[in-house]
């Protein structure tokens, strides 16, 4: 199969669940990240523990772990995968760390399986929620907050073995 052809396509147009049975089973693991940025005084509140609603980052860090669980359940095409590592990092990122200036918090999820299917989606919706729970914890202060530049970092495993983004293209 070329790398042009969409596998969720059959060859009458109509989408599928692609058949991975005939696949043998190897360890995969992929790695996606996010940012949603926020003003200083909001990731003030996140970092010194003053959000209203609690733990924000031990909140976000718990959803995107959840998230990866239930992919298979929000992505219509996506197997269900029994995952073996699910990881979510959430970092504060404060004033002149960025080249572009913007506060907030960097997320990075990583995840597991040994299967017969990759994992990158399930990386890359742990990322997208742990957003957007930082988002839901934090939209009474400031509802400006922007999601953002959640893409695959990397991802290992299975027929195509590895693949990294190219930093210098980021």
């Amino acid at each position: 199969m070329s790398e042009q052809q969409l596998t969720h396509i059959d060859d009458k147009g109509d989408v599928r669940m692609v058949d991975v049975s005939e696949k043998a089973d190897t360890q995969r693991v992929a790695v996606a990240e996010g940012f949603i940025s926020m003003r200083r005084e909001t990731l003030d509140l996140i970092v010194e523990g003053r959000a209203a609603k609690g733990d924000v980052l031990a909140c976000a860090r718990v959803a995107g772990i959840m998230a990866a669980k239930q992919t298979s359940s929000l992505i219509p095409m996506c197997h269900p995968l029994n995952i073996t590592k699910a990881k979510v990092e959430c970092t504060p990122v404060g004033p002149g760390a960025r080249d572009d200036g913007r506060t907030g918090i960097h997320v990075l999820a990583t995840t597991g399986v040994t299967g017969k299917t990759g994992i990158e989606m399930e990386a890359l919706t742990a990322a997208g929620v742990a957003c957007l729970t930082v988002y839901d914890m934090c939209k009474a202060v400031d509802r400006g907050m922007e999601i953002g530049e959640i893409r695959l970092l990397r991802k290992e495993g299975g027929k195509t073995g590895l693949w990294e983004r190219d930093p210098a293209k980021s």
